[in-house]
This record gives C-alpha cells, structure tokens and sequence, in this order.
C-alpha cells in the first residue's frame, strides 16, 4: 500500500510549550487510522499543521509520497471542530457557496448530497438539521472536489447514538465504496473502535504507541485468570495440556490465553490434585483500558 501521510519528526511548538513533539506517524492507502488522546493532548494541533493551517516547528511531513503542494492539497478533505455552516441556508445551498471554491458543478452537488443521505432536505434550512444531519453536511462540504484523504476531528463529539451510527455508518461507506483514507481523532474510543484499522495514542504530544486493529486484539485478547495456592504445582499440570506461550502467572494468578471455555474442567482438574483455587475470571482488556494502561492513568 502507498503511503498518503508520513511525519518525520514532526515538532510544533506555542513559546516555551511543545504541543506535538517529534511525531513519527505512517498512514497507507485505505486505512481507517484512530488517533487517541486527552483533550490538550496535541491532536488538533497536528492535524492543523498537517492541514497547512499551522506552521511546523520542525521535522517535516509528506502527502502522498511527496512534499506538500497545492496538488498534494487538493486531494484532501477535512472537517476540523464544528463545521462552519449557513444555518439560514438549506444544505444545497451550504454546498453551492462553497462549490465556488473548488469549482463543483450541480451535478456533484447532487450526487454528494444524495451519497450522505441529505438528498431530500431541499427546502430545509440547516438551523433545523440535528447534529447528526449537521455533521454529515459538513462531510459533505469536505467531499467537494473529490478528495482522497479526510480528516475528522471528533466527528461524533456531542451527537446522540443515533447520529453517532449516521456519521459512522457514512465514514465506513465512503472507506469501502470510494476507498478513502481516514485520519480520525475521538475520545470516544467505543465509537472509534467500531471503524478503525489502525491506532495512535498521544500524550503530551508524543505518539506513545501505534498498532493495527489485530494486534490491538492480540494484546487485548480474552483470558482466564486462575488464583490458586500453589503456581508452581498448578504450572506442572496445565502445561501438560496448554501450550506454554498461552501461560503466565502473576503473583498467585494464572492466566490462560487458550482452553478459557474449558474452565469447570480445568478447575477440576487442579482440586482433584490438591490444589486450592480461589478464583476463576474471564475477561478481556477493552480499548479504553488499554488507552489509559499506556498514559499510565
């Protein structure tokens, strides 16, 4: 896959305050890419810097392979904060004052309106659109002039479930449909979770951690936690029938990434041999958990 953005040590700072510190952040062609982080953390601001509308300090990035251009630039979309719409305008309206910009004619308009689902609010204005309605718009007004990479910042922040599904069901639709790419920030992880291909986490403006989805499975997999009195003796006897790399132990826990479902006989199996289990649990780490596990919250 092509790379469509590449940070080399990215750096932007306000005075003595570093608010994106040499960030190194890959996104390929089709990736679905969550970008995690506390509120102050750096994510706009990044996005801002790579959007042209904040100078780095340093370090450099590239679009599409290439240093930025106007070119590079027309092949982006990007909805930053709220979008910054005509409320006493319909959304054909909305969309015609800013086709003028990117010299969009009806016939795109149309389609874009009709690809979003607003296609049938012709005569109403956007001061009575729901939040959810008003997001999609403003996709809307960022798939002008046909981009090929967006960029959300909190897309879903403040919607009701209802517009949540709208807005995600729309990023999903153009990422299958038209093969876009996405650099998407949200605090909302369970929403994120649902769309993303790949993750990055930001802490006071260095990227901590990057991984795809499967690995995030891999380390957030399902486990059985057994508490027992005896580790080594309980070790000797599952090891017979659990591989090794599926075990480790934690204080007086075993914990088993293979056979959970099998656990009455496994508990069985160690109080049949003397051994006392005072426990069994079976979990798995949620995205949230392991954001807050890698901020050291």
């Amino acid at each position: 896959m092509d790379n469509i953005l590449q940070t080399v040590d990215l750096t932007k700072k306000f005075g003595p305050h570093t608010a994106v510190d040499k960030v190194n952040m890959c996104i390929k062609q089709g990736e679905i890419y969550g970008f995690i982080g506390r509120n102050g953390a750096g994510k706009t601001t990044f996005m801002r810097t790579v959007l042209g509308l904040a100078n780095a300090t340093s370090g450099s990035f590239f679009l599409f392979g290439e240093k930025p251009s106007a070119s590079s630039n027309r092949k982006i979309g990007a909805l930053i904060e709220a979008p910054g719409l005509y409320g006493n305008c319909t959304a054909y309206e909305n969309m015609k004052r800013f086709a003028i910009l990117f010299g969009s004619t009806d016939e795109e308009i149309k389609d874009i309106l009709e690809f979003v689902g607003l296609s049938d609010t012709a005569n109403k204005k956007v001061d009575a659109f729901s939040l959810g309605m008003k997001q999609r718009l403003g996709i809307a007004v960022a798939l002008l002039g046909n981009p090929e990479f967006m960029i959300l910042d909190e897309p879903v922040n403040g919607l009701d479930p209802a517009g949540m599904k709208e807005v995600r069901d729309l990023i999903l639709k153009l990422n299958t449909e038209k093969q876009m790419t996405f650099l998407i920030s949200s605090h909302l992880l369970d929403e994120l979770s649902k769309i993303a291909t790949k993750y990055g986490i930001i802490n006071n403006g260095r990227l901590i951690d990057e991984f795809t989805t499967e690995e995030l499975a891999e380390r957030c997999r399902h486990r059985l936690t057994i508490t027992v009195d005896d580790t080594e003796k309980a070790l000797e006897l599952l090891t017979e029938i659990i591989p090794a790399d599926d075990i480790k132990t934690e204080k007086n826990d075993i914990v088993l990434f293979s056979h959970i479902e099998e656990s009455a006989r496994l508990n069985r199996l160690l109080v049949e041999n003397g051994i006392e289990v005072s426990g069994l649990t079976t979990e798995a780490d949620t995205l949230e958990k392991y954001f807050m596990e890698r901020i050291g919250v």
